[in-house]
């Protein structure tokens, strides 16, 4: 069979494609040409490689759907009208399996806990959530009126070796880790009781993987792709403490007061958003219609990429 693997070189496309290659497909990879796979394997020569843009070249669908591949993961696609568009051109080929790489962040606010990858997802916070979950409603209704063969897949906060991670109050800033590994005093937002959902990137690609052996029990189906346990901010950051050998030292602020202390829009604009959502996200019906098994828990993710932070000298360590 032949698979195509859009945005093929980023965290999931570095562990999908050379599964997709070792399993006997016939792989296309898309790229921009502008990334390295954060991991070297012999299986990237046997691929082909397809360098587009999808935002900036026009026949990007018409050289997609050249390939009449089989079997089409979209890992970068972000917007509806693209999703819309995609289909469309796609119904023209052999497709028999099209995975639509979505995300947690369709959910918005949950309401109650668990959260099934298939429920009717409410209070979106933001476009890209909101365009998530209009795509997944486009696909699941052409699966449902048209037969259109989709897939849904949701990654939690994707994480690993090289990845810029989410730290223990919720945003991408390096200082916090910094602060723990000198041993310095932090400060939570609220009670630290908001979760995280750090998951490898090698979890992310399994499930995809598994979706597309059992292609027949995950069409029209959503997957929710994060380990089986989330982190709370305050057991990440004890974690982290713990990791750099310091005894912890965290204090909590209330929201107000913590975005008056962290005094940068950015950072606080990123932590809202993770921390808003928070929720817990049931892995169930991918347990049970795919075989999806998670190698990595949230801590062992964490703990890989910040390892990968101190080999770079992102982090520094006294002596």
């Amino acid at each position: 069979m032949k698979v195509i693997v859009i945005g093929g070189a980023g965290h999931i496309g570095t562990y999908l494609v050379p599964m997709l290659v070792q399993k006997g497909f016939d792989t296309f990879v898309v790229t921009r040409g502008l990334n390295k796979p954060y991991v070297d394997h012999p299986a990237w020569n046997e691929v082909t490689h397809l360098i587009m843009d999808r935002e900036k070249d026009a026949d990007f669908i018409e050289k997609t759907v050249q390939v009449n591949a089989d079997v089409v993961v979209d890992l970068i696609n972000f917007d509806i009208k693209d999703t819309k568009v995609m289909v469309e051109a796609l119904k023209r080929t052999k497709l028999s399996h099209y995975l639509y790489c979505s995300s947690i962040w369709a959910h918005g606010r949950a309401e109650v806990l668990p959260l099934d990858p298939n429920c009717i997802k409410k209070e979106g916070l933001d476009e890209y959530g909101s365009d998530k979950y209009a795509s997944e409603m486009y696909l699941k209704e052409e699966f449902l009126q048209h037969q259109f063969p989709a897939t849904i897949i949701m990654p939690g906060n994707i994480s690993g070796p090289g990845w810029t991670i989410i730290n223990p109050v919720g945003n991408q800033g390096f200082g916090v880790f910094q602060q723990i590994a000198d041993g310095e005093e932090i400060y939570l937002p609220n009670f630290g009781m908001e979760t995280l959902h750090h998951v490898h990137g090698e979890d992310v690609a399994r499930l995809f993987y598994q979706a597309i052996l059992h292609r027949d029990r995950s069409l029209g189906q959503s997957f929710h792709a994060v380990a089986k346990e989330s982190m709370t901010l305050y057991g990440y950051a004890k974690a982290m403490y713990r990791y750099f050998n310091r005894e912890p030292r965290i204090k909590f602020l209330s929201w107000e007061n913590w975005c008056a202390y962290t005094d940068d829009e950015k950072e606080i604009d990123v932590t809202y958003h993770h921390i808003a959502r928070s929720g817990f996200f049931s892995i169930e019906n991918a347990q049970k219609l795919i075989d999806y098994t998670p190698k990595y828990t949230p801590l062992e993710t964490v703990e890989a990429a910040v390892k990968s932070y101190v080999e770079r000298g992102i982090i520094k360590i006294e002596e």
